[in-house]
């Protein structure tokens, strides 16, 4: 436990000067977590990144991540990055000619849906930070509240296990509390920024798409569990003494700002 309050004081205090500063600096930050993302995934299935399909998939993770505008400028303004993303997915299917069926489409769809999972929930969290710092802080805070709210109740209340055969751990009890702890967190930061001025929504509108994040995260964090156990590792890497890798981290993340994206919120 000291090892784990340790390392997250020492990643807020290195986290919280990136989220303010913002633009390039959390768009640099973001790809290269991106990177990480894939890297474990890669290691999770006993692959190695620094080969044909792991350079390409973490290129592909990168290309989503970051700007055009900024960061791909010298494209033809028809051209979008996503365009890019699948000229590479386009090589990785080649790649099953070139190599006359040793290298099939099985094998390509990994790094395919790595690139996407980890690229695709980045990118929107750079894109909830371009909307603007209230609006990342809104999709941080649910979902820290309810990973602090499932901890707490299902470690003091859980009794009905959640999903046994993926996570044995979690109780549908710590579920509800983190529902809970997330629309309480909720409604005192819209205290401070009002929905309707943030995201032009009602009050109980955002409450209810608050409890849909709320269990969009966790299960996100459900799907991380789910992969682990899959290839049998405790966590998705070690960059994070006492708690694991990147996904480990941002699993939820990963889930909850592309629903907010879809909700239009960013």
């Amino acid at each position: 436990m000291k090892q784990r309050v340790i390392t997250a004081a020492i990643a807020l205090v290195l986290f919280i000067p990136i989220i303010w500063i913002g633009g390039i600096t959390i768009e640099f930050v973001a790809a290269l977590l991106a990177v990480v993302g894939v890297y474990e995934l890669f290691r999770m299935k006993g692959l190695t990144l620094l080969s044909f399909e792991g350079i390409l998939s973490a290129i592909g993770a990168v290309i989503l991540v970051l700007p055009k505008e900024r960061w791909f400028f010298f494209l033809p303004e028809k051209t979008s990055t996503f365009m890019i993303f699948y000229l590479i997915v386009m090589i990785l299917l080649g790649t099953s000619v070139i190599s006359k069926n040793t290298y099939t489409i099985d094998e390509a769809g990994f790094p395919v849906i790595t690139s996407l999972y980890v690229g695709i929930g980045f990118q929107n969290f750079v894109n909830a930070r371009t909307e603007g710092l209230a609006v990342l802080l809104f999709g941080l805070f649910v979902v820290w509240a309810t990973d602090i709210g499932a901890y707490m109740v299902g470690r003091q209340y859980g009794k009905h296990k959640l999903s046994p055969d993926v996570s044995p751990n979690k109780t549908i009890e710590g579920a509800l509390g983190g529902i809970t702890s997330a629309l309480v967190v909720a409604l005192l930061y819209f205290l401070f920024y009002p929905a309707k001025e943030l995201f032009g929504h009602g009050l109980f509108f955002m409450l209810l798409v608050t409890m849909l994040l709320s269990i969009v995260g966790q299960f996100g964090d459900l799907v991380e569990s789910s992969i682990k156990r899959h290839y049998d590792v405790k966590d998705s890497g070690n960059i994070l003494p006492g708690h694991g890798g990147i996904l480990d981290r941002f699993d939820s993340l990963l889930f909850v700002f592309p629903i907010m994206h879809l909700f239009g919120l960013i």
